[in-house]
């Protein structure tokens, strides 16, 4: 056996303890990953020391200096250098690492800080007579000294990663870690609805104000329709269920209240916020059957259980968790999301009318006087001496009688049809607008879903046989889901390489372009892929297919079939959006009419 070489024993180094400053340091990448995870934790100390209020100061983004005042219980004299110390905390005693009911528990923060920044602590206990400060510059610690102070803790933090200027690289524009500290300060102001927050950005000598949340009632929907808005309270529905020890309770919008990214989704467990894929994944799947995939839901839901059921250790930054049973955690969202979706019935956002009120108001323009042309003037004259003739001048105009619309019909009585495709409908304190392509879809969709889940689809069987040619791949994804596409009704068959034969449609769709739908099946195979369940791939394939039954854009529809699309749509869950998250009809109220014309 050869020798190995010896460069490499001369490479070598023995092993060692690190120091405490190197160790921090170490620490300090985990926990400060940038300005914001800095904030995170100082906010998070705040609340633990059951602060009523917070303060949050920063300058360039939080690179230069990051501030956060508390009226907490402060911290005694004679704690403040233990405090700067690892490992050192007052919300455990080491003994039980599940049974956690605080923000903040592993004695990580501080002194990560003061390894890579210049910190200083100025903290006043409860009935203390004075306050103390304590310096800490990179890891180094100075002397407790005695300053004047109100009650509660200030800790500032300068020059962020000046210990680690190799970190600094890795930082973003000054607006960016800016937007980043919002974002923490509102997720934390979301879990404590009964805090006062304040952010404050303090660069280039100038205050300026960016986020504030006063108290008001106290109360989580008053607080969301400060973060959220308005818009969100108006077209979210209260969640509250509850399953094997665990709580769900927050607000979830309306499908038709979508987002073009997950930026409007919130998870706090046991009042802490957390970004967890698997309940990310269970709010997706919980708007499966009503969104697009380019479309994602707004929501804001907190689960709270014992603290033995979940653990908030997993990550060091306490951004991750891990529950004891994850499949109740996911099939309590699941489940308490589709059952409030369902009892919004049609409901449609109110965002969706207030845009077309917008849409509707006319430009500005200056005032004008305009005398119109003799020679136009010579030509109107017989138009409007016809009108003259025929009663149509001012205060001459009969009065049309209107039928009375019963107020049980919130989507009114069908008076028009618009482009062979728009139903407009007097309601009792409106109009409305609907689109009957997609309200048609979206009856045909949940008619496919009830049938399926029953004794399956019925079929038709075609009179010829049509022979589909596809690429290999789809049909041997088609060949695959043959069984479950029998349950809805499609009935096909291999018809040698790369071809397949459709032999029966489901009865609802009626006459259609069967290899153009057994193709758009196909295509919804393939986009799935294997990951999502058999039940979702099945609606996923029924929200295809009923796009080739329902009502087609440019169909002349009577006044019956009006009427009878409306009332279907009243009795129907979900038909206020289409299949892909879409509004299906618009409601105007009669006032925002009249504010249009300026009669209000």
């Amino acid at each position: 056996m050869s020798a190995r070489p010896s460069h490499i024993l001369q490479d070598r180094q023995p092993i060692r303890q690190l120091d405490d400053a190197a160790a921090n340091r170490i620490a300090a990448g985990e926990v400060v990953e940038r300005p914001a995870s800095a904030i995170k934790e100082l906010v998070e100390n705040a609340l633990d020391a059951q602060a009523r209020r917070v303060e949050v100061f920063y300058a360039d983004g939080g690179k230069t200096l990051l501030r956060v005042v508390d009226d907490g219980t402060g911290i005694p004299e004679a704690e403040l250098p233990l405090a700067l110390s690892r490992h050192a905390t007052s919300k455990i005693d080491g003994t039980d690492l599940l049974n956690i009911h605080s923000f903040g528990f592993r004695g990580e923060a501080l002194p990560s800080l003061g390894a890579v920044g210049r910190l200083s602590i100025t903290s006043r206990f409860i009935d203390a007579t004075g306050a103390f400060r304590l310096v800490v510059d990179g890891g180094k610690l100075g002397d407790v000294q005695p300053v004047a102070g109100p009650q509660g803790t200030t800790v500032e933090l300068r020059d962020l990663f000046h210990a680690t200027p190799a970190r600094l690289k890795f930082l973003r524009s000054a607006v960016a870690e800016a937007r980043a500290i919002g974002d923490v300060v509102k997720r934390l102001a979301m879990a404590a609805p009964d805090v006062a927050f304040v952010l404050r950005d303090i660069s280039n000598g100038k205050e300026r104000i960016t986020f504030r949340a006063d108290v008001e009632d106290g109360s989580l929907q008053a607080r969301l329709r400060k973060i959220m808005g308005r818009d969100f309270i108006e077209n979210a529905l209260e969640i509250e269920a509850e399953r094997e020890g665990i709580r769900l309770s927050g607000y979830a919008a309306l499908p038709t209240y979508s987002r073009g990214a997950a930026v409007a989704q919130f998870f706090f467990v046991n009042g802490r916020p957390v970004r967890d894929k698997q309940l990310h994944g269970a709010l997706r799947a919980a708007y499966s059957d009503f969104l697009s995939r380019d479309r994602h839901p707004a929501a804001v839901l907190f689960l709270d259980c014992h603290p033995e059921l979940v653990d908030v250790n997993v990550h060091p930054a306490k951004a991750e968790v891990r529950f004891r049973e994850p499949g109740v955690a996911r099939g309590l969202i699941v489940s308490a999301l589709k059952h409030a979706l369902a009892g919004a019935g049609h409901r449609a956002s109110t965002t969706v009318g207030t845009a077309t009120l917008g849409a509707m108001q006319p430009e500005a323009r200056p005032e004008v006087s305009y005398q119109m042309p003799l020679h136009r003037e010579r030509a109107y004259a017989p138009v409007m001496g016809f009108a003259e003739r025929e009663g149509w001048q001012a205060g001459r105009v009969e009065d049309v009688p209107q039928a009375e619309v019963p107020n049980d019909l919130p989507l009114g009585v069908a008076r028009a049809q618009l482009h062979e495709n728009y139903i407009v409908a007097q309601t009792a304190s409106g109009m409305v607008i609907v689109d009957q392509h997609a309200a048609h879809e979206r009856l045909v969709y949940e008619r496919l879903k009830r049938q399926s889940g029953a004794n399956g689809v019925p079929s038709q069987a075609l009179l010829i046989p049509e022979i589909v040619e596809l690429p290999q791949a789809d049909c041997a994804r088609l060949l695959e889901a043959a069984e479950a596409m029998f349950g809805l009704g499609l009935v096909y068959e291999a018809f040698g390489e790369g071809t397949i034969c459709v032999r029966e449609t489901p009865a609802i769709l009626g006459e259609i372009n069967a290899a153009k739908l057994l193709r758009d099946v196909a295509d919804e195979l393939a986009d799935l892929g294997q990951s999502q369940t058999v039940k979702d791939r099945i609606e996923a394939v029924l929200s295809r297919m009923s796009c080739h039954g329902s009502i087609r854009s440019g169909r002349r529809m009577s006044g019956d079939e009006m009427n009878a699309l409306l009332r279907e749509m009243e009795a129907t869950p979900h038909s206020g959006q289409c299949n892909h998250g879409r509004p299906t009809y618009v409601e105007l109220k009669l006032s925002d009419i009249e504010r249009l014309f300026g009669r209000t």
